[in-house]
C-alpha cells in the first residue's frame, strides 16, 4: 500500500470513529429537486446529533430543514454525501436494509398523526414493534403510557381521543421499540400550545431519562426552547447553532438569520 492509500485508509478509519461518537452524523450532504430548474435544498451540510441529546433544527421557510431530516433518517437518498447511524454508513444500504434499520433503530413523530382509527391506543402503540418482529415488553408498556398519561386510555380508539392525546399516541409508538433515534418534524404543528407543549415534554423525557437521541425540525421558538440546542439552517447550508436555548434567544437568533 503506497503512502496516498494508507493516507486514505488512515483517514477513512478516523471518520468512522468519530461517526460513532455520535448517534447520527451528516457529512456533505446535497439534495436537489427537479432537473429543467433544479432546487438546491441542501448545499453540502455537515451535522452531528449527539447521543442522547434533543436537537431542534429551525431556519426560513425553504432552508432545508425537512430535506435533512428526511435523508438522516434514509427516507430520502441525498445526492451527494454520507450520513452515519452510529458508525454505520447509510448510503450502501439496500431499500430492504434501510426499512429494516427503520423498524429497529428509528422512530417517527410527524405533524400528522397517522393513527389507524380501527385500533385501540394499545394496538397502534405497539403496532410497529409487531411489524418489527420485536417481542412484547409489557413493563416498557406500562412505564412508557403512564409516562405520556395514556394508561387509562389503552382500549381507547384515536376518535375519542383529543388531538394532543393522539399525539402522545405517536410519541409513545415510536418510543415503544427503544429506538436509538427519534426524528420528529413539526409534531406539535396541529396543536394548541398546553397540548404542544405535553409532547414536548415527552419527546424532551425520551432524551434526558431515556437515552434517545431526538432530532426535530419545528419553526416555532417556543418548541425549540425544550430542546438541548438548536442548529439553524439557511438556503440548505448550516447557519450556526444555538446552546440552552430559550424562545427569546431563539427569536432573536432567526430574526437574525432572515434579515441578514
Amino acid at each position: 500500500m503506497g503512502e496516498r492509500e494508507r493516507e486514505r485508509a488512515a483517514a477513512a478509519r478516523d471518520e468512522v470513529a468519530e461517526a460513532d461518537q455520535a448517534a447520527v452524523r451528516a457529512v456533505g450532504l446535497t439534495r436537489s429537486y427537479g432537473r429543467a430548474a433544479p432546487v438546491r435544498a441542501l448545499r453540502g451540510v455537515d451535522a452531528e446529533f449527539a447521543r442522547g441529546g434533543f436537537t431542534a433544527v429551525m431556519g426560513p421557510s425553504g432552508s432545508g430543514k425537512s430535506t435533512l431530516l428526511h435523508c438522516l433518517a434514509g427516507l430520502e437518498r441525498p445526492d451527494g454525501g454520507r450520513v452515519f447511524l452510529g458508525g454505520r454508513e447509510l448510503g450502501g444500504l439496500s431499500e430492504r436494509e434501510l426499512t429494516r434499520l427503520r423498524a429497529r433503530a428509528l422512530g417517527f413523530v410527524f405533524q400528522e398523526f397517522h393513527l389507524l382509527p380501527s385500533l385501540d391506543v394499545q394496538e397502534n402503540i405497539t403496532l410497529g414493534r409487531r411489524l418489527a418482529g420485536l417481542p412484547p415488553d409489557p413493563a416498557w408498556l406500562d412505564d412508557l403510557t403512564a409516562s405520556l398519561g395514556l394508561a387509562g386510555r389503552l382500549r381507547h380508539r384515536p376518535g375519542e381521543l383529543s388531538g394532543g392525546q393522539r399525539q402522545r399516541v405517536a410519541v409513545a409508538r415510536a418510543l415503544a421499540h427503544r429506538p436509538d433515534v427519534v426524528f420528529a418534524d413539526e409534531p406539535t404543528g396541529n396543536l394548541d400550545s398546553r397540548s404542544g407543549a405535553g409532547v414536548l415534554g415527552a419527546l424532551r423525557d425520551a432524551a434526558a431519562e431515556h437515552g434517545r437521541t431526538v432530532v426535530m425540525v419545528t419553526h416555532d421558538p417556543v418548541a425549540a426552547a425544550f430542546a438541548d440546542r438548536v442548529l439553524l439552517l439557511r438556503d440548505g447550508r448550516v447557519a450556526g447553532e444555538l446552546a440552552d436555548p430559550t424562545p427569546d434567544t431563539v427569536l432573536a437568533r432567526i430574526v437574525r438569520l432572515e434579515s441578514s
